[in-house]
This record gives C-alpha cells, structure tokens and sequence, in this order.
C-alpha cells in the first residue's frame, strides 16, 4: 500500500539512510507509533516536521517549538482536535528523550520523563497519581487489572527499582534475562503511578533502559506493535482464580523476545483476548494490523476486535454485535459500516437480510 503525502517511509530510512537519519527515523516512528496506545493520531504538521528533522532541517528542539507554536494559532486549534494536539506535542517529546543518551535509573527520572511527555496535557504530569483507579480492559472482557494502591505508589517504586538495581544477571543465558526484564517492566506498568499516560512512560523508560544495558533496541517494534504491547502488560499482570484465569507473560515474554532476539513471535491482539480460543493464521493477522492501524479511537478499535473475536466463523448481524459490544442499534450498524470499509467482513447471501461474516 503506498505511503499518503503526509506520512514517512520509515523502513526506506531504516534500509537506505546514514546512520544519523536513521537515529533519527527510528525515534520518530517509535514516538508516533505509542500514541496509538490511546487511540490517538498525529497531524500532517507532525509528519513533516518530523521529516524535515530526519533530513536535518532542523533540530529536534526547532521540531518541538514549531510544534507549540502551531497549536498557539487558534486557527489550528479549530483545525486540530485536543487529541490531535496531544499526540503531536507528546510525539515530539517522545522523539527527543529517546534521541537524548542521558539517563538515570531511578524513580525519579521515571517521573520526570511523564513530567516531560506530559506538560502542559495534564494538570498531573510529572506527580504521582492520589487516587485508586479501575480500567476496564477489551482483552480482559470489560475486567480490569489490580493496580497500585494510591497511599504506596512511591514505596512500590522504589522497592521495584531497588530489587532491579540488586539484581545480577552475571551468569544468565537469553532465556533468564528476557524473562527477567519482563517481569520488570511488567511489574513496573502494573503499579500504575500516573492517572493516565502510564504505557507511554513505561516504553519509553524501557527503551532508554534497555539501551544502558547495552542492547541495540529495535524501536519499530514499539512503532508497529504499542497496543499489543500494552496488552500483553495487561494479561501479565491478570488473574481470575474462580474463572481459571492466572497471569499470563508469555506474550511480554515474546514481545522483548522479538525486540532483544531476532525471534518472530506473531504480535496479534486478538490472541492475547482472555476469551480466545481460535487458531494462529493469515486471516488473523491481516484483521489485527487492519484494525489497529485504521485511525478510529481506541474504545472503537476494541469493540471491533471484540466483533471479530465474537463472530470468528459465524454469520451474523447487527443484533450480534449489539450482544458482543452493549452498542444500541445505531452504533452497531455503524461499526459493521467500519468493518465493511476496512474489508474484514463481507456481505452473505442466503441467511436473511443484514447478514455478514468475516472474509477468509
């Protein structure tokens, strides 16, 4: 499919350009890549500043300030949705930190890089969170995870980096430190210390950790694959003993597996679904990259995956989907709309009228 005017081919700088311009493309194609964590797309402006800073125009401070000064127009912000303006103001800072090779492992800078993703979006960036919170999760069929406690989220922090920085992985072989570090970063995301941005946070303190300890981390993974990732954090740290359900990180395991071994563990959304039963295939994997990369909100993306969860090898209509989702008629018909457009499902004949299945 070819690129639109106002993306980037990323993986023509990965194969073709110096080494300074792919630096500089990989920490953009991450930064732009995590804001689909919460549904959010980047603006045309953010593509080409972000391209005119990949050919050394400019510097990815001028990219920053460009970027500000285009949301102080009251012209762009009628353009631009409050969405749009932060996925384009935390891409930027994303974009920055991870072209910067200065970092400390402690708490402290976890804090403060949500202090600088974050500034000026939320009136808590940069403060932990003093409130408990509940999230209700696609993947967990509407449960959620057992996050931090409010009153301890800095003593679980610095208990989780103090067993970090004791920990010595002298001796361990690829296996035991994958397994390792994904129980970390795991452990990590499921305290939760921010009332919103915390997968953002977390990848991006992963990566700059993972680079001081001497891995070459492949950013695309984290471009290509954000809600997987953060749904494999999801299930690493979920259990429902009365429904057989216990934490899962074999999905983590094989997301940093991937990322630090050159292995090719399928990243599909669909598989990580507490209730899926379905075979790994083609058709899967086509329906997860459509989904996840079609610029709908995030609470959408979930009720489509949810649809083709629910109809795998079915014929169905709106009703079905009004059973999967809780949606009323209107919102039903609407994502069947959704779903015909992206080409996953496809009429049938036969089975009455308003009948669909997915197309094999």
């Amino acid at each position: 499919m070819a690129k639109k005017k106002f993306e980037i081919d990323f993986e023509n700088y990965v194969r073709n350009a110096p080494p300074s311009k792919r630096e500089k493309s990989s920490a953009w194609s991450a930064a732009i890549g995590l804001q689909q964590v919460d549904g959010l797309t980047p603006s045309k402006y953010l593509f080409e500043t972000a391209r005119r800073n990949i050919e050394g125009d400019i510097t990815i401070d001028d990219a920053q300030e460009l970027i500000n000064s285009y949301y102080e127009s009251k012209v762009s912000r009628a353009k631009d949705s409050d969405d749009t303006e932060e996925a384009d103001k935390v891409a930027s800072r994303i974009a920055k930190i991870l072209s910067e090779r200065a970092f400390s492992f402690s708490p402290s800078y976890l804090i403060a890089i949500h202090g600088k993703l974050f500034q000026g979006i939320y009136k808590f960036a940069g403060r932990l969170r003093n409130y408990d919170i509940t999230k209700k999760e696609w993947v967990l069929d509407g449960d959620t995870v057992m996050y931090g406690a409010a009153f301890e989220l800095r003593m679980a922090l610095d208990y989780d980096f103090e067993q970090e920085h004791e920990f010595n992985y002298k001796g361990l072989n690829m296996d035991q430190i994958v397994e390792h570090l994904a129980d970390f970063v795991s452990r990590l995301w499921q305290i939760h210390a921010f009332g919103e941005g915390n997968t953002r946070t977390t990848a991006v303190f992963t990566i700059k950790y993972l680079r001081s300890l001497g891995f070459k981390v492949d950013n695309k993974i984290f471009a290509d694959n954000s809600w997987y990732f953060r749904n494999a954090l999801v299930r690493a740290n979920y259990k429902n003993l009365p429904k057989g359900i216990s934490r899962e990180p074999s999905f983590l395991e094989n997301f940093f597996r991937n990322m630090l071994m050159g292995e090719h563990h399928e990243m599909k959304n669909r598989y990580l679904h507490v209730n899926y039963r379905g075979k790994v295939d083609a058709r899967s994997s086509h329906d997860d990259i459509t989904v996840e990369n079609a610029k709908l909100n995030t609470p959408t993306k979930k009720k489509l995956f949810a649809i083709i969860q629910g109809v795998s090898g079915k014929v169905f209509g709106a009703s079905k989907v009004m059973e999967l989702t809780g949606c009323k008629p209107t919102a039903a018909t609407s994502l069947i709309k959704k779903l015909l457009s992206l080409e996953i499902i496809e009429p049938v004949v036969g089975h009455g009228k308003g009948k669909y299945r997915v197309k094999g």
